[in-house]
């Protein structure tokens, strides 16, 4: 019987676009490119998410591209505004609640972008906790993060449901015995998560 609903924050409580966020700041496609390489090649942003320290990650991101060192400072400076506020978490969240379920976050999530932007993250107190990458030093699709949270709440995976625009991220979940919904949209995983607590309800 499912007891809890775990959500990623990316693109599912929250937004993140970081194509848009560049582009609204750079025209020239060529140092966007740059600037794209310089961030994300090698796995310097996952080194964020992990909770590297943001210093010496900038540093390296500068070491991949000097030419843009400039750029890249600029665009650290307001990194808040690759994430939006989504309207309907909170609600989303107090149903769920409202229907008995306990209610957590799994998130690949950086100080850096947290601390930029509180805004975005105002679903968080209505929730019953979770876990951020940065705070534990793993990274989705480690299975170690995922039993991460169920230590720290003490939760039987086959009594959790995962949501994540990432297959990858959903694969982990369920490779760690979760059950899984890929969030394409807010309105297509809210629709899918009904269907799965219905259907799971008319089993018992």
């Amino acid at each position: 019987m499912i007891k809890n609903v775990i959500f990623d924050i990316g693109n599912v409580l929250a937004g993140f676009n970081w194509t848009s966020y560049i582009h609204k700041i750079f025209t020239d496609e060529t140092l966007i490119e740059k600037l794209r390489s310089a961030v994300w090649d090698e796995g310097r942003w996952d080194r964020l998410d992990w909770g590297a320290d943001f210093s010496k990650v900038l540093a390296s991101m500068i070491n991949a591209a000097p030419e843009c060192e400039q750029e890249l400072r600029f665009m650290f400076s307001r990194i808040g505004e690759c994430v939006s506020r989504y309207d309907t978490s909170v609600a989303w969240i107090q149903d769920m609640k409202a229907r008995g379920y306990n209610v957590y976050y799994l998130s690949n999530y950086s100080r850096a972008i947290m601390d930029a932007n509180h805004e975005a993250l105002d679903f968080l107190p209505y929730m019953d906790g979770g876990v951020f990458s940065c705070d534990v030093y793993l990274l989705k699709p480690d299975p170690a993060i995922y039993r991460c949270l169920l230590r720290k709440y003490n939760l039987v995976p086959s009594e959790c449901v995962f949501i994540d625009d990432l297959e990858r991220n959903i694969q982990g979940a369920i490779n760690c015995g979760f059950h899984g919904i890929r969030c394409e949209s807010v309105e297509q995983a809210q629709r899918d998560l009904n269907k799965l607590l219905e259907e799971e309800k008319t089993c018992l």
